[in-house]
């Protein structure tokens, strides 16, 4: 118990609980709450004054593990571990209070580890976190956002024209729709063709450069609406492709058997600094340049008819060659991963499908949001499910989450959410900087059914217990029915989302095993113990309003297990170190390959980097990379110190001879291979 309740550096509160945690799992904090007084966060009222509990707490509010409230729950556990799903399934009544549903999302929560009776102190929970008002607040404009001073106000982004919502006193809601006003007439303009490419033909290609929510969100929305016969119909002739990863791998998928006359690109940086972002899109460039420049067309004039930007730094994309009449702005209080309704998805989106469906799917946030806002907390779609996580993860110790939908279309999104939630939720200390004394966030993953049967499922069947979530469609985007068959190939889909849920719950016992004659050896081998949680949402359509839907419904949840935990959701310091270190670690192998020379102990690493880094510098082919200018369609290129295989491969930047200096073979000459619109690779001997 005491190894599970760590000390605050700067609060001696424990030293009054710690004699009285009960198990590893949650403190059992009465004590403390009883010392202090029956503090009622969502008023005013209190048994204590302000001035006895600012003593007792540093000035600090207790955490919420702290409270009669989550004692309850920590209590209770012990009441529902001795019920199992088999049973409580057969309840009508239960079941019927189980389920909920907004605007033809149906949520069925029914086979949740959890009573009526455990909902109603989860709803306590959520009123003592001082929920509403944490929500109210983000909705206003408040800086909730406490350690960057920032407004978190994403569901601003698709709020209407009318709305009015104030973040330091400045109305929000106009410089919004300036945006979106002018991302509708430039899409406007490229897809009926009065925007056309430098040579004049007309635009057919995106490539969107970003990475994290700059990629995830809008590939997720993508791959959703693929197949939706609207649109379908509106993207037809286009190709919309996201480049995220800096692997050249990434790069050459992405430019595959693409004409530069006829694709745009959209650098997605808020900064215009994100490393990855920066480099790729140099990339591009260079590769948009070169194949124009064979025609005969300026670099200039290729960037401006080719590139555009969504970014807040004007600068940079000025600087960058673009023009900043065709960047598309977003503000500090949207954060990346919360993106995807700004100009991040939004350009992208609406250049493949046209801004009509991109309103739809807007205007299905917006539904999610108001509902979010408004509903009261026992039918509030995103707050039950938040509060079914925390019950799920904090009191019953489960600490992955399955996001299982039986649906290809969102096959992307489990990725996203994986952002979304674990960026949001995995943080160690409260807003105050504390220590948490539980443990916050899940590990989300997932896969469409049926592809997650015939991969995982083994696991969570037999193995540990990981509460799933399984989202299906009632309509089909792709329906399809073969004659003799006995059901369609959705129905044949849908049947396995409804028993993978019943199978989880349920289980089968020995007892049943051996009434079917199961020999005595295979018996326990296919006991299924059951009693593993799970929650369904049946979405009417996959279309782009259900889209918004969905994907407002999941990140309001997420929003509301922040609040509830009493963390920032908002925030992601935790992605720092790695980007610091990465650059230190691309300062010295710069300096290494400069100087010819293998990593040593005066560079700093540990000897487990250190010799990580000297192996992969020992197999690269070539060393050192460095570009002298561009002239039309050549760009020379010096080639040295090289440690070296029989085989290199360049970018799209090789269209004449080149050589390179090997100190084991002395000159390579190299010739350049070159497909339409990919990459060059330069080889010696076979390709």
């Amino acid at each position: 118990a005491l190894a599970m309740c760590p000390r605050p550096s700067s609060l001696c509160f424990l030293d009054l609980v710690i004699p009285l945690c009960r198990t590893s799992r949650t403190p059992a904090p009465r004590a403390a709450w009883s010392k202090i007084g029956a503090i009622d966060l969502t008023t005013s009222a209190s048994t204590t004054s302000a001035s006895t509990t600012s003593s007792l707490l540093g000035g600090k509010a207790p955490s919420i593990a702290y409270s009669p409230e989550w004692n309850a729950l920590s209590q209770h556990t012990k009441e529902v571990e001795q019920l199992h799903l088999k049973d409580l399934l057969l309840d009508e009544e239960r079941t019927d209070s189980m389920i909920r549903e907004h605007n033809g999302i149906y949520l069925d929560f029914s086979r949740q580890n959890m009573t009526s009776a455990t909902l109603q102190l989860l709803l306590n929970l959520a009123t003592r976190a001082k929920l509403r008002t944490k929500m109210n607040e983000m909705f206003s404009g408040d800086h909730v956002n406490a350690t960057e001073d920032r407004a978190v106000l994403h569901t601003a982004l698709r709020s209407p024209r009318d709305t009015r919502i104030h973040v330091d006193g400045e109305d929000v809601i106009p410089g919004v729709w300036e945006v979106l006003d002018k991302i509708k007439d430039f899409t406007d303009r490229v897809r009926n063709g009065e925007w056309t490419g430098v040579s004049g033909k007309p635009i057919k290609n995106v490539v969107a450069i970003g990475i994290g929510g700059s990629y995830l969100g809008p590939a997720f929305v993508h791959t959703s609406l693929q197949f939706d016969e609207k649109c379908k119909e509106a993207a037809s002739g286009r190709k919309l492709r996201f480049l995220a990863n800096v692997d050249p791998v990434d790069v050459a998928k992405a430019l595959h058997q693409l004409d530069p006359e006829e694709t745009l690109v959209v650098v997605i940086s808020k900064t215009f600094t994100t490393t990855e972002t920066m480099l790729n899109a140099r990339t591009v460039r260079t590769w948009l340049t070169n194949e124009l420049a064979q025609l005969g067309y300026k670099p200039t004039d290729a960037v401006a008819k080719h590139m555009v930007a969504v970014s807040t730094n004007l600068k940079l994309v000025e600087e960058f060659g673009i023009d900043p009449e065709n960047a598309f702005g977003f503000w500090d209080w949207v954060g990346g991963r919360y993106s995807v309704t700004s100009a991040v998805g939004i350009l992208p989106l609406s250049l493949q499908y046209g801004f009509e469906k991109m309103d739809d799917f807007l205007r299905g946030a917006h539904d999610m949001d108001v509902h979010f806002r408004e509903a009261p907390f026992e039918n509030n779609l995103p707050v039950i499910m938040a509060l079914i996580s925390t019950w799920n993860s904090t009191f019953l110790g489960r600490s992955s989450l399955a996001i299982l939908p039986y649906c290809q279309a969102l096959a992307k999104f489990p990725a996203h959410m994986q952002q979304v939630a674990m960026e949001s939720l995995g943080k160690q200390v409260s807003l105050n900087g504390d220590p948490l004394p539980f443990k916050a966030g899940e590990v989300y993953f997932g896969e469409p059914g049926t592809n997650g049967q015939h991969s995982f499922y083994q696991l969570i069947h037999q193995g540990r217990v990981v509460p799933a979530e399984f989202i299906g469609s009632i309509k089909s985007q792709q329906s399809v029915y073969l004659r003799g068959e006995e059901v369609s190939n959705h129905d044949e889909l849908m049947c396995n989302f409804f028993a993978q849920a019943d199978a989880l719950a349920t289980g089968k016992s020995p007892e049943e095993l051996r009434e079917e004659g199961v020999a005595p050896f295979y018996v326990p081998h296919k006991t299924f113990s059951g009693n593993r949680p799970s929650s369904s949402l049946l979405l009417p359509a996959v279309n782009p309003y259900t889209v918004g839907q969905l994907l407002a419904l999941y990140e309001a949840r997420v929003a509301a297990q922040g609040f509830i935990w009493g963390i920032n959701a908002f925030d992601q310091w935790g992605v720092e170190l790695g980007k610091v270190l990465a650059t230190r670690v691309r300062h010295s192998m710069s300096e290494a390959r400069t100087k010819n020379r293998p990593m040593d102990v005066t560079d700093g690493y540990n000897p487990s980097t250190r010799k990580m880094i000297n192996r992969y510098l020992a197999g690269k082919t070539v060393r050192l990379l460095v570009s002298e200018g561009l002239e039309r369609s050549c760009l020379p290129l010096r080639l040295t110190s090289l440690p070296l295989s029989l085989c290199v491969s360049l970018p799209s930047l090789v269209h004449s001879s080149a050589t390179i200096v090997s100190r084991a073979e002395g000159r390579v000459p190299l010739r350049s291979h070159r497909d339409r619109g990919g990459l060059h690779r330069a080889v010696r001997g076979e390709r």
